[in-house]
């Protein structure tokens, strides 16, 4: 590899470790040319890519990155997994391989420009995949919302049902025949009212007719007092024949 060969390779190294989201060291030790095909086409589908470069290389694009804590990891064959979509199932990839063949065993790493340690690494590998993680807060979410859903749904259900028969009382005139009676209801309820806001007034008539009746019975008392009172006036007054027997005498 000559100096522009190396440069191109470090320019490519450097951008793939800003790319990704994680980055893992491995000791690629004792792995064959199949087996690197095998564990590539593994890591494709966690959109990751392992690459073997040197370590001298690695150290100027870690540079370049900004990724000083990989230059600690470049002891050694070390490969480098450069990951894009799912670090956990990247990291399970690993694991699997290393649990299987005892190659590629995790060294450290990054992930959100943050060090991995090995422990780190291998715990990420026991967490479920991205896919399976998507999955699990789908059904939490859909459960509640599969409960609104059902209730809105019966609310509706009853709305319908209640429209339909009052749309069904309608055409038979069930309604209709029931709204003239209420619509009757406030004249009756009026008649009270206009009843006695004019009762005053017919009370005028009532007392002359009253007085009219006084009347005739003062004037039948007048009478009765003038009967009364002419005996006593001809009791008390004597009578002509009485007075000329008197002067006679």
């Amino acid at each position: 590899m000559n100096r522009e060969e190396k440069a191109v390779a470090v320019a490519e190294i450097a951008e793939q470790i800003k790319e990704s989201e994680a980055v893992f060291a491995v000791d690629y030790r004792g792995i064959t040319v199949t087996q690197v095909a095998a564990v590539r086409a593994e890591l494709r589908a966690s959109d990751a890519t392992l690459r073997v470069v040197k370590n001298s290389l690695t150290e100027r694009a870690a540079d370049i990155a900004g990724a000083e804590a990989l230059k600690e990891l470049l002891s050694g064959p070390t490969a480098l997994t450069f990951v894009r979509g799912d670090a956990a199932a990247a990291a399970k990839a690993i694991s699997t391989f290393n649990k299987d063949t005892e190659i590629l065993a995790f060294k450290g790493g990054l992930m959100n420009g943050e060090p991995l340690a090995v422990e780190q690494l291998q715990a990420l590998a026991k967490l479920p995949t991205r896919e399976v993680l998507y999955g699990q807060l789908v059904g939490v979410v859909a459960s509640p919302l599969t409960g609104l859903a059902r209730g809105l749904g019966g609310l509706l259900g009853g709305l319908a049902i209640a429209l339909g028969q009052l749309q069904e009382k309608k055409q038979s005139g069930e309604v209709e025949a029931g709204e003239p009676p209420a619509a009757a209801a406030a004249p009756a309820a009026e008649a009270p009212a206009a009843a006695e806001a004019d009762a005053p007034e017919a009370d005028a008539p009532e007392a002359s007719a009253e007085d009219t009746a006084a009347e005739p019975e003062a004037q039948a008392a007048g009478a009765d007092d003038t009967q009364d009172v002419a005996p006593e006036a001809a009791e008390e007054t004597p009578s002509d024949n009485e007075n000329q027997a008197d002067a006679s005498a």
